[in-house]
């Protein structure tokens, strides 16, 4: 196995120590062919809540990536060893969603070949040993990392390269969807797929239009700082799920499938009988999804005009109507309530020249700050001292999605 020499040392030690398990795992001979594929994770940087509706999102790669050496091999099983997580195993013969699969990465191995079947492609057996810098449940989208590095993977191996990232995005998002069994829109997919910040348009069902944003928040002395509660969101996937099928619930009463297509004028002409029918909940979280589209088009036009004090305030406006009215920071009836925690204490420390809000789907996993980078050390180190080493992570934009190299 050759590793490139354009290759940082870093990621050159990656792979070694990948190929050092593969061979412990799997065993190597001289005829083996290798692949590598790296998949970074991804922060949501406007959009909360609004990409199922058919909304519009600002997503953005980040360097935190899941790395993996890929070898095909004889038979009809694709074999991957997950390091920290476990071995996955699935067989070529039956790629039809499982029930008692949903919510494993096995049921994402299988319906991510399901997709490339669908397509024409061959699936062939192969071996395979994924490591993951990208922390599990905690708002960075690991399971969208880890569904693209497979795409990245059988793109390589099955279809010579020839998909794009939009289909590959696309496809992820399905397998999500009907194989893992979480309703999530294509903000995750997109962004992990497509790298850079994206402006992204939801509002054609089955198409990513999506539009680069030439911003870096570092030369504009911010950065973008992530904080870990405590809480696994990952364990709360009916409370993320509560959110798209009340806001559908919404838009279906009024004879349209998404929030998106429904015009707000209509929405408030009909409140008073839709709140009598649905309740408080479902209507404060539709009157969220119309404020957060108008948002979200003004943060990307402050991004475009580079002006950050106006993003940031915007920022702070979506923070507080995801807490007020989307309703996912906390969950309802518990007393526990770290997000809420995390970001009040990160207000107090962060001071008035921050932003600071929820970031993803909510409930646990991440806040997200955006930070003058001159307090980044002293508010890192208050944010760790209060919720754990490392609980802060510091994070930049990288400007490539998922990517696939031969190790010839």
């Amino acid at each position: 196995m050759h590793i490139p020499d354009s290759f940082s040392a870093e990621q050159r030690e990656t792979i070694q120590n990948l190929f050092e398990e593969f061979r412990s795992r799997f065993g190597v001979t001289d005829a083996d062919e290798f692949g590598y594929v790296r998949t970074p994770g991804r922060t949501e940087v406007a959009g909360n809540h609004t990409d199922h509706e058919g909304g519009s999102v600002i997503g953005a790669a980040v360097d935190r990536y899941v790395h993996g050496i890929f070898s095909p091999a004889d038979g009809d099983l694709i074999r991957i060893e997950s390091l920290g997580f476990g071995s996955i195993d699935v067989r070529l013969d039956d790629l039809a969603p499982r029930d008692e699969e949903q919510g494993s990465s096995a049921a994402l191995v299988r319906g991510m070949a399901a997709q490339f079947a669908e397509r024409g492609f061959v699936p062939q057996a192969f071996d395979a040993v994924i490591s993951s810098e990208v922390p599990g449940g905690s708002g960075l989208s690991s399971s969208a990392a880890f569904e693209l590095e497979l795409a990245g993977a059988m793109n390589a191996l099955w279809a010579k390269g020839v998909l794009a990232p939009e289909d590959m995005a696309l496809m992820a998002q399905r397998v999500e969807r009907e194989w893992f069994g979480k309703p999530c829109g294509l903000l995750d997919q997109a962004s992990v797929a497509l790298g850079g910040i994206q402006h992204m348009d939801f509002s054609v069902p089955g198409r990513l239009d999506a539009q680069e944003l030439d911003f870096d928040f570092g030369k504009a002395g911010y950065a973008i700082c992530l904080v870990a509660v405590g809480a696994d969101h990952a364990a709360l996937t009916g409370e993320y799920a509560a959110v798209p099928a009340e806001m559908q619930a919404v838009a279906r009463e009024l004879g349209h499938e998404r929030l998106g297509d429904l015009p707000e004028s209509e929405l408030i002409e009909h409140f008073s009988e839709l709140r009598e029918r649905l309740g408080d909940r479902p209507m404060l979280r539709a009157l969220h999804y119309y404020r957060e589209e108008r948002l979200v088009t003004e943060r990307a036009q402050a991004l475009r005009a580079g002006d950050m004090d106006r993003f940031l305030a915007l920022t702070r406006a979506s923070g507080a109507s995801s807490a007020m009215y989307l309703q996912n920071v906390s969950v309802a009836g518990a007393p526990e309530q770290p997000a809420m925690v995390a970001l009040a204490l990160a207000e107090e420390l962060a001071g008035s020249s921050a932003a600071v809000r929820i970031h993803g789907g909510g409930f646990g996993g991440t806040i997200q700050v955006f930070l003058p980078v001159e307090r980044v050390e002293e508010f890192s180190a208050n944010m760790d001292a209060l919720f754990g080493e490392g609980a802060c992570g510091i994070y930049q934009i990288d400007t490539y999605g998922v990517r696939a190299w031969r190790l010839a």
